[in-house]
């Protein structure tokens, strides 16, 4: 399949992939599109920014025709509010051409608009597993009429503590439909939900999770805490003829709204934060200020990690370093999208080594290490969790638990231990790959964050 045209689309549909100005379809669009046409279930692995969304969409509303019918026909679940509303843009720029009734419906909004909204009829709905399961269960919405299944981002569905509700909604679909899901890694949880409710699927798996982008240019700082993390932040984001539009995510939402605070404090405005205490209009506001090059920084939690597609994200920043490694995967996902090229920074701590080397063993490359800048300031301030630990004895003399060597002293100590030996086994150990990398047993059930 040299292009869209192999694909022998419908008109109205070659119109709209022309006014996109799409040529070629991705690998996983390639692979999945056949599979999908055929009727068979479908899992696909691909990493985000590979052209899912299309390609579950293309080969449905192929097969789609005109209904004056009120229940939806087709069904797609996505893990985030924000993902919801991306898919139904994304839908009905591939449907200009064409009469399809579509809707998204989400939690934090009043659900009585949307059960108004469902009532007046749709062919396709995007929803989230909590509210369409309330719709559900009100029953405004029927689901007997769904002949296909889509679950994007399932891992992250899952993670999310979603599972109760994918289940009983499995229970209200009817038997014949076709699944198609759609995940960027293999994790048990998503394997008990193929068993489960999956016959014989078609499984395909395209650019893992643990392979590194090639147009991506990684790099990364050794950072001593937090405090001088913000200060190199600073440093680097007052350079905007290099840092155009840049993404900087945060483990945790009390730091986010740190690391927002200081940057708005030292670089005025253009500055923009995204998680999941905000409010939905805030989000939406965030993300399209963002889009549209209103803000050029936008600080996030893992909320956006995936799914969401920003164009011409010139750097995304690790001010962590995940404890997953493959989470660190789908940060990065977020620039050098569309063959454009991208950069990637990692800002790290002594306690945090451990963390980066479970990536470099997952991508199977180092991230080459940048000088830490002397102009920068060292912060001596900690936080709480950073601060060392007093013991109290028995005796009741107190210790003082050392949090480790100095900066500099801990990075010349880091050049002679970390070169191999008996560390480096341990941590690969610990990171192991598994034996298929296309099925990666790997348990996000055992270490949850919070947004």
């Amino acid at each position: 399949m040299d292009n869209f045209q192999a694909l022998n689309l419908s008109k109205h549909l070659q119109s709209a992939i022309d006014d996109l100005g799409f040529q070629m379809p991705t690998p996983i669009q390639r692979e999945a599109m056949p599979v999908i046409l055929s009727g068979k279930d479908v899992v696909g692995i691909a990493q985000t920014g590979t052209g899912k969304t299309l390609a579950y969409l293309l080969p449905i509303l192929k097969e789609f025709t005109f209904s004056k019918q009120l229940n939806p026909r087709v069904l797609i679940l996505v893990p985030t509010r924000e993902l919801v509303l991306q898919v139904v843009e994304d839908i009905e720029s591939v449907t200009k051409y064409m009469t399809v009734r579509t809707l998204g419906v989400y939690g934090g909004t009043n659900i009585n608009t949307q059960k108004n909204a469902v009532g007046a009829g749709s062919d396709i709905i995007v929803a989230t597993p909590g509210r369409l399961y309330d719709l559900a269960l009100s029953g405004v919405l029927q689901l007997k009429g769904i002949k296909k299944l889509v679950i994007d981002e399932v891992d992250v569905m899952l993670d999310l503590g979603f599972r109760f509700q994918i289940q009983n909604i499995f229970e209200l679909l009817p038997n014949r439909r076709q699944n198609i899901m759609f995940s960027a890694t293999m994790t048990e949880d998503v394997d008990m939900l193929i068993d489960d409710y999956f016959i014989t699927p078609t499984k395909i798996s395209i650019a893992l999770s643990g392979t590194p982008l090639d147009n991506i240019a990684q790099q990364c700082y050794e950072v001593p805490n937090f405090f001088t993390k913000i200060n190199l932040l600073n440093h680097l984001l007052v350079n905007k003829k290099e840092f155009t539009k840049v993404l900087v995510f945060i483990d945790n939402k009390r730091n986010a709204d740190r690391v927002f605070e200081a940057l708005e404090k030292e670089l005025g405005f253009g500055v923009g934060i995204i998680h999941s205490n905000k409010s939905q209009n805030f989000r939406v506001r965030s993300i399209k200020k963002f889009d549209e090059g209103d803000n050029r920084i936008l600080v996030a939690t893992d909320i956006i990690a995936r799914g969401l597609d920003f164009d011409k994200i010139s750097h995304v920043i690790n001010f962590d370093t995940p404890s997953f490694p493959e989470n660190y995967m789908h940060r990065i996902g977020r620039t050098g999208r569309a063959e454009q090229e991208g950069k990637s920074i990692l800002l790290y701590t002594p306690k945090e080594e451990d963390a980066k080397l479970g990536i470099e063993i997952l991508m199977g490359m180092e991230i080459p290490v940048v000088p830490f800048p002397e102009e920068v300031e060292i912060s001596s301030s900690l936080l709480v969790e950073e601060q060392p630990k007093i013991l109290i004895s028995k005796n009741r003399s107190s210790k003082v638990e050392s949090s480790g060597d100095a900066f500099h002293d801990k990075s010349e100590k880091n050049k002679k231990t970390n070169q191999g030996g008996s560390y480096r086994r341990e941590i690969a150990a610990k990171y192991k790959k598994p034996k298929t990398r296309g099925d990666k047993k790997i348990n996000m059930s055992k270490k949850k964050k919070p947004f």
